[in-house]
């Protein structure tokens, strides 16, 4: 092998670990930040934007209305605790994006993701149905 050669396998592993440190620092060095996504539908996901080796969001969060209650209209739950049992990451179809916004992480949004980050589903108290009365016991005939 030429000195030539030599140097430019050198060049290009050097080039393929710099781009593997940087994606590995990207998944794992440091909390990335939380960002909301509207998708063509209306539907709006908060989570950690990823880009490699898929677009989407992990850690995802989803606005419910709740039509029953006026006082709080919306809650925030986390995705993987919907009833059908997802994983917690959302691919996305880039071209299904309307926009993306990078949420202060002082804001209360993230703030309520960062001290309660389950968010589980609050379940509906179940109606109080009253024991059926004991019966009276009579005597055998």
């Amino acid at each position: 092998m030429n000195k030539t050669n030599k140097i430019l396998i050198a060049v290009v592993a050097v080039l393929i670990l710099a781009l593997g440190g940087v994606l590995a620092w990207r998944e794992w060095g440091g909390e990335s930040p939380y960002y909301a996504v509207s998708l063509r539908t209306g539907d709006v996901y908060f989570g950690r934007l990823t880009r490699f080796p898929a677009f989407g969001l992990k850690q995802v969060y989803l606005v419910q209305m709740n039509q029953n209650d006026p006082k709080n209209p919306f809650s925030v739950q986390r995705f993987k605790n919907a009833f059908w049992g997802p994983e917690d990451f959302l691919r996305i179809n880039r071209d299904e994006v309307v926009w993306m916004a990078r949420l202060d992480p002082q804001g209360q949004l993230a703030r309520l993701i960062k001290t309660n980050p389950e968010l589980a589903p609050a379940t509906p108290a179940s109606p109080q149905v009253p024991a059926p009365a004991p019966e009276a016991s009579t005597p055998n005939k």
